[in-house]
């Protein structure tokens, strides 16, 4: 990705990733590349991966998964 704009989490000037939560403009030191997020979004989701479903034991009876 070509931006000119600075980190929105250090300020340094390069920029190469987009959190796919937030839409922040951050550096690859800033990014997690297994979740997708900038670092601040994957520390408030505790990291987990956006296609991670829930065990089926954790879910009550008769609750079906969603994907919109």
């Amino acid at each position: 990705m070509s931006v000119s704009a600075p980190c929105e989490i250090c300020g340094s000037a390069d920029v190469s990733e987009t959190c796919n939560r937030c839409a922040k403009l951050v550096c690859d030191r800033h990014f997690n590349e297994e979740t997708g997020y900038c670092v601040e979004c994957a520390a408030e989701i505790g990291s987990t991966t956006s296609d991670t479903v829930p065990e089926q034991a954790d879910m009550p009876d008769g609750v079906d998964t969603y994907e919109f």
